[in-house]
């Protein structure tokens, strides 16, 4: 039996178009909650913002990841060549998750010292 050709473009783009109209919706739900955006006080503060920000980006695309290579293993459909580019984007995945529980880490060890 054989599958009819796919165009790998137009699946591409439909995966790219649902990821960033979530982004966009996350962001403008999170910008309805700030409300007026202060001052940061310290330097202690903005590396904590950035922290923060840059480990939520970080979760936010390992998630994608995630999505996109359980889709692709479970579309597979039997064919070794694609099911281990699920499996290595799977690993992608988890090696963000492990970056973005990292990160707190490693900016800790960097004021450590810087001061």
């Amino acid at each position: 039996m054989t599958r009819p050709p796919r165009n790998r473009f137009t699946s591409w783009a439909v995966l790219i178009a649902v990821a960033a109209g979530a982004v966009v919706a996350t962001a403008t739900a999170a910008s309805a909650d700030v409300g007026v955006i202060a001052a940061a006080a310290d330097l202690k503060t903005v590396i904590n913002r950035i922290t923060n920000w840059l480990v939520g980006l970080l979760v936010a695309l390992s998630t994608l990841l995630l999505t996109i290579g359980g889709v692709r293993y479970l579309l597979a459909g039997g064919d070794p060549g694609e099911i281990n580019k699920a499996k290595d984007t799977l690993k992608y995945a988890a090696l963000g998750y492990g970056v973005a529980a990292l990160a707190p880490v490693l900016v800790q060890i960097l004021e450590g010292f810087v001061s």
